[in-house]
């Protein structure tokens, strides 16, 4: 299965445009978790606003689904000012990036989401733009080459990465505030629910909005995305109101059990636990065994069952823990247990 079709991936569908931008919250005082991130940021933007100052560059970084871009556009809200957004495969060429700083306004926030896949050539023209709010420009080629400096108005940088390892120390050390995301609980993204389903126009009791909240792989891309399928049901099958029997039937029709796993993961599991002995198997094997990508395994599938503690990476390969075997209700061999080998990530 593609990622795209995945119900409960956390990456972007194009099916969430719409409803991600009538869900997002608009100030700071309507985004719901992150309290630390929060406190922080308010003291900052509070300072800046009062030096009449632009906020320093951000960059903020976690998993997918978090909120990285509605926080950004709640940055832009709050300090009374334009927002351009953009991502790092989108800008190509240094002349990309330096049309679209020339045309910034004086406290605008420019957002690069995927900010880690910016290439050299484009990061080597915004350093002098973050630091000396300066835009270097090489006019004509060979000995008749020649270099502009221009002038470009004082701006607030945003960028947003799933991978902070794998931006350039430069890049990074060039960003005054730094955050990281952290997942969700049940109970804050039950909260997400409920607001949701009020600006959706439908009734949602708290035992509703809990199993929904607690499928969501702590996530509130994900959290939304279930809301309108399980509002679909209740308007089908129920009086309109989302009710926990309603949610655990949606969710039920929809595979996602009650830990956010979906039919890939449990097919991968029970790959590697019927077909393997439970482990280890090499990252390519499981591959061509589930007849899924490599990379997409390792990059999508992988994480929420590393954070669940249902499989851990071994010099060897994969292998699947008893909290896997228990989920599943099977029974976990003697052997098998003797075979998982505690290794540092």
């Amino acid at each position: 299965m593609q990622d795209e079709e995945r119900l409960i991936t956390t990456g972007f569908r194009e099916e969430d445009s719409d409803a991600e931008l009538s869900l997002r919250p608009h100030t700071l005082a309507e985004y719901i978790g992150q309290d630390k991130l929060k406190t922080g940021l308010n003291v900052y933007m509070q300072a800046a606003i009062a030096r009449r100052e632009p906020l320093d560059h951000m960059l903020l970084y976690g998993p997918p689904g978090l909120g990285k871009t509605t926080l950004a556009g709640i940055v832009a809200a709050e300090m009374g000012h334009n927002i351009r957004v953009t991502s790092g495969p989108a800008i190509e060429r240094a002349g990309d990036l330096a049309s679209i700083l020339t045309n910034l306004n004086a406290g605008d926030v420019l957002f690069i989401d995927e900010i880690h896949r910016l290439s050299h050539a484009v990061e080597e023209v915004l350093y002098p733009a973050m630091e000396d709010y300066a835009l270097d420009i090489i006019i004509g080629k060979g000995p008749a080459a020649r270099s502009i400096r221009l002038d470009l108005p004082k701006f607030t940088l945003i960028g947003a990465t799933t991978r902070a390892g794998m931006l350039s120390s430069p890049l990074r050390d060039r960003f005054g505030i730094s955050f990281r995301l952290e997942m969700y609980t049940p109970e804050q993204l039950a909260v997400i629910v409920e607001r949701s389903a009020r600006i959706l126009k439908v009734d949602c009791e708290r035992d509703g909005a809990l199993e929904i909240a607690s499928r969501s792989r702590g996530t509130p891309r994900i959290a939304n995305r279930l809301i309108r399928r399980v509002r679909d049901f209740a308007e089908v099958r129920g009086d309109g109101k989302i009710t926990l029997e309603n949610a655990r039937e949606a969710l039920n029709v929809l595979e996602i059990d009650e830990l956010g796993l979906d039919n890939t993961d449990i097919t991968m599991l029970r790959t590697m636990i019927e077909r393997f002995d439970g482990g280890p198997v090499g990252l390519d094997t499981l591959a061509a065994t589930t007849g899924e990508d490599a990379a997409t395994i390792e990059d999508v599938y992988e994480p929420y069952l590393l954070q669940l503690g249902f499989i851990m990476r071994t010099p060897r390969g994969r292998v699947c823990t008893r909290a896997a075997y228990e989920h599943l209700g099977l029974k976990m061999p003697r052997d098998a247990e003797s075979k998982q080998i505690r290794m540092d990530i």
